[in-house]
């Protein structure tokens, strides 16, 4: 089956027999598969990569110890919250984020994230609005889609607040404008974008995977015209400091850390 960006083929296996070989990743693997309409190829004694020659596969999903790990020739991608615990520390001890401040949020609000990546973004969106607010989070993706839900619906540890945040993200893989298009007027507070990035600003194997699979389209008028008729409140966007897309796109205050390599355009409603 081919999915996601350009066509990428991929398949969904376990680990060996021997190393953590449990029902439970027969059974993810078996879900994934039906959700993303892709082979649940056998894993046997088979290394991954001879499962994509065999398969002329671009990307294997890897059903272990209770995750999916995406495995491309670039890298691996799997769920993990980043720096986001560390955000929402900061949160807790009254030092604020870029992002929440940025997109405004306080309690209560609804949150339009177009573009869901790792999820670390999401996360601290949905523990600033808290219980009381939503995040719904888009990724054009389906097999990001499908690592980055399924870590935030199952990912355990000893950080409440966190996992709590987590559990109460939507995720839709969805195309950003098609969605757009679709949503009622004033539907949500704010409208968030964090497109890829042309120029990376650091390499990694998770981070080269992602960018292998992720809509690398550049923002057009129109998604932003649509998101500013969805969003009540504010359209963001993250782009490299200096930028020309925040001008090109008509953003013309920008925020930021005075030495931080990112920045926030921010359009007020």
């Amino acid at each position: 089956m081919r999915t996601g960006k350009e066509g990428i083929r991929a398949i969904v296996t376990t680990v060996r027999r021997g190393q953590r070989y449990t029902e439970a990743n027969r059974a993810l693997a078996a879900r994934t598969a039906k959700q993303l309409d892709i082979p649940n190829v056998p894993r046997g004694n088979d290394s991954l990569e001879e499962l994509r020659a065999a398969y002329g596969a671009d990307a294997v999903l890897v059903a272990r110890r209770g995750g999916l790990t995406l495995v491309t020739a670039e890298g691996e991608l799997f769920f993990h919250p980043g720096m986001a615990h560390l955000r929402m520390k900061n949160l807790l001890l009254g030092h604020g984020d870029h992002l929440v401040s940025a997109l405004g949020l306080v309690e209560g609000m609804h949150v339009l994230d177009c573009t869901l990546g790792t999820g670390a973004d999401a996360i601290v969106e949905s523990f600033a609005v808290g219980a009381q607010g939503t995040v719904t989070a888009l990724e054009a993706s389906p097999l990001i889609a499908a690592v980055i839900a399924d870590g935030l619906a199952h990912a355990t540890g000893d950080n409440y607040e966190m996992h709590a945040a987590m559990r109460r993200i939507t995720v839709h893989h969805a195309d950003a404008l098609t969605y757009l298009r679709a949503a009622e007027t004033d539907s949500c507070d704010v409208v968030y974008f964090d497109p890829m990035f042309r120029r990376p600003l650091h390499e990694s194997a998770g981070m080269n995977a992602l960018r292998m699979l992720a809509d690398s389209r550049a923002l057009t008028a129109e998604t932003i015209a649509e998101a500013r008729r969805v969003a009540r409140r504010r359209v963001v966007m993250k782009e490299r400091q200096g930028s020309k897309e925040f001008a090109q796109l008509g953003f013309t205050y920008i925020t930021g850390g005075k030495y931080s390599r990112i920045a926030y355009g921010v359009m007020e409603l």
